[in-house]
């Protein structure tokens, strides 16, 4: 296959703009984007026939000129934001993905950004460490909410009850309050 053939070199670079500053993307890890899949399944059939949109990872958004991302996966349930080539505006839930390169970034200046911009619900998954924290913005900054991680079968077979009775196997995610999330669903088949 010649170069030019290659889909990859026919679409444009993914790149991000945080604070004024272009910031180039590497291509997703097979886990990181799993996890970034499973996460758009489970919102993508919730929201079925619903108001708001699922928007997995690849879909930009516009906060202001100097703060562009493309975060691993949003909600947004004001249609009027989604344009032909960006969300514009803050979308009602942002997930960050972290991988050694973003994760400095998606925990301190974007999770900021994300902060001032009005997204009232921010997640940050960690596939090493199978756990979400989710924030919610409270007087214009982010409070952790709570730490959800994930303890397989395999995990727990060294536990005492005690310590399994002490596990949250599930949540619910605060935009939707009828939608409870396994975390199975989301790190039970990871590679």
């Amino acid at each position: 296959m010649a170069i030019n053939d290659n889909l990859a070199y026919q679409e444009e670079p993914l790149y991000e703009i945080l604070d004024g500053k272009v910031l180039a993307m590497s291509p997703a890890a097979p886990r990181h984007n799993r996890i970034a899949g499973n996460i758009f399944l489970i919102f993508g059939n919730y929201l079925k026939k619903k108001k708001c949109v699922p928007f997995g990872d690849g879909t930009a958004v516009y906060l202001d000129e100097q703060n562009r991302f493309i975060p691993d996966f949003m909600v947004v349930c004001d249609r009027s934001k989604i344009q032909s080539k960006w969300v514009y505006g803050a979308p009602d839930l942002l997930v960050e993905i972290l991988s050694p390169s973003t994760a400095r970034n998606d925990r301190m200046r974007k999770k900021d950004v994300y902060a001032a911009s009005g997204v009232p619900e921010y997640w940050i998954v960690s596939p090493k460490e199978q756990s979400i924290e989710v924030y919610l913005l409270r007087d214009g900054a982010y409070t952790l909410d709570n730490l959800y991680a994930y303890c397989s079968d395999e995990d727990q077979a060294d536990m005492t009850e005690a310590e399994k009775a002490g596990l949250t196997a599930e949540f619910k995610c605060h935009l939707f309050d009828d939608l409870t999330i396994r975390l199975e669903d989301i790190f039970g088949d990871l590679f």
